[in-house]
């Protein structure tokens, strides 16, 4: 039976035909269904707090980073503008141990923040301490106001 003639458009079809193909092409993002790492990448955003903090000479973005070492962490700038912070934690293997218990957040942790127009990318630093990730980045300085330029009125022919 095709459904198109009861009025269902074909956008719906298509995503409902993906919804219930369970092939073993998991990997394969389809039209309308976004990729494994896209929504990997947006739990990671989510669940990976952050405060963000402007003061008069720089930009200071606080992540957690709970139980990441500092060299773990990778702090970049991508598409020219956006501060993008990432790390993975992995759960340890132990033969012969049963957890009773698992809390502890494992997996990948991701933040992307996009810069203003003032930010300088040669002066960005990351320290991270205690499980806290503190990334700074420096403010270019104002441009200078433009003065208007005074020109002289001659009399005279042309």
């Amino acid at each position: 039976m095709d459904l198109r003639n009861l009025g269902i458009n074909a956008a719906l079809l298509s995503t409902l035909n993906d919804m219930l193909d369970f092939t073993d092409d998991h990997e394969k993002p389809t039209q309308n269904n976004p990729s494994k790492a896209y929504i990997r990448d947006a739990r990671a955003m989510a669940a990976t707090p952050a405060d963000v903090k402007e003061y008069p000479n720089s930009y200071v973005f606080i992540v957690d980073m709970p139980g990441i070492a500092a060299g773990d962490i990778k702090v970049q700038i991508e598409d020219d503008n956006v501060l993008v912070v990432s790390a993975e934690r992995k759960r340890e293997k132990e033969e012969g141990v049963k957890f009773l218990r698992m809390e502890r957040r494992m997996g990948k942790f991701m933040r992307k923040f996009p810069l203003p127009e003032n930010a300088n990318f040669d002066a960005i630093s990351a320290v991270c301490r205690d499980g806290v990730l503190v990334v700074t980045v420096q403010k270019l300085p104002p441009p200078e106001s433009k003065r208007p330029k005074n020109i002289e009125v001659k009399h005279g022919n042309y």
